[in-house]
């Protein structure tokens, strides 16, 4: 009798690692380059996408997405200028953080969270997409994104649809 074997590893956080399965599901994007892979997973700069795709991205393929709370860092520093800057700083003390450590510190700190994300979508604004050397010396696709100004929102209006080039404002 065969029997399957199923090794199931998680990180120290808890999660679950599937970094196994992602390079093969990166590798079958089409695209030339980092770009137009992105580009081709719906992550286009100047475009908005739901956090929650974001998401989903970065666990899926193993994109490495980083949410800024600071558009002038986001706009006018490189990332790795911007992560070289802020080394000795807290994860959840930077001007910048990866999408999913942003979404399990919300539903760690807000059980409501999840809910609120299903009813009123978390749109943020694609910046940049490419290539960068990140740990242990490997090339890896990134993305940077600017977190809305949650003042600047109008909250009464219809959600944006994904890929709208703005998000609606207050006048």
């Amino acid at each position: 009798m065969d029997h399957a074997v199923r090794i199931v590893i998680f990180t120290r956080s808890g999660d679950l690692c599937t970094g196994m399965l992602k390079p093969a599901a990166w590798a079958a994007v089409p695209g030339k380059n980092p770009v137009e892979k992105l580009g081709q997973l719906g992550l286009i700069p100047g475009t908005t996408v739901d956090i929650k795709k974001c998401a989903t991205i970065a666990e899926n393929y193993g994109v490495a997405i980083w949410l800024f709370f600071e558009e002038d860092l986001a706009r006018g520093k490189s990332l790795d200028a911007v992560l070289a800057g802020f080394a000795g700083v807290a994860e959840y003390e930077r001007p910048v953080i990866l999408v999913e450590s942003f979404l399990r510190f919300t539903r760690e700190n807000d059980p409501s969270f999840e809910q609120t994300l299903e009813e009123f979508p978390l749109m943020v604004e694609v910046v940049a997409t490419g290539e960068r050397t990140g740990e242990g010396g490997r090339t890896e696709p990134y993305v940077t994104c600017l977190m809305p100004f949650l003042d600047e929102l109008d909250l009464e209006s219809e959600p944006p649809e994904p890929g709208m080039r703005e998000l609606p404002r207050k006048d």
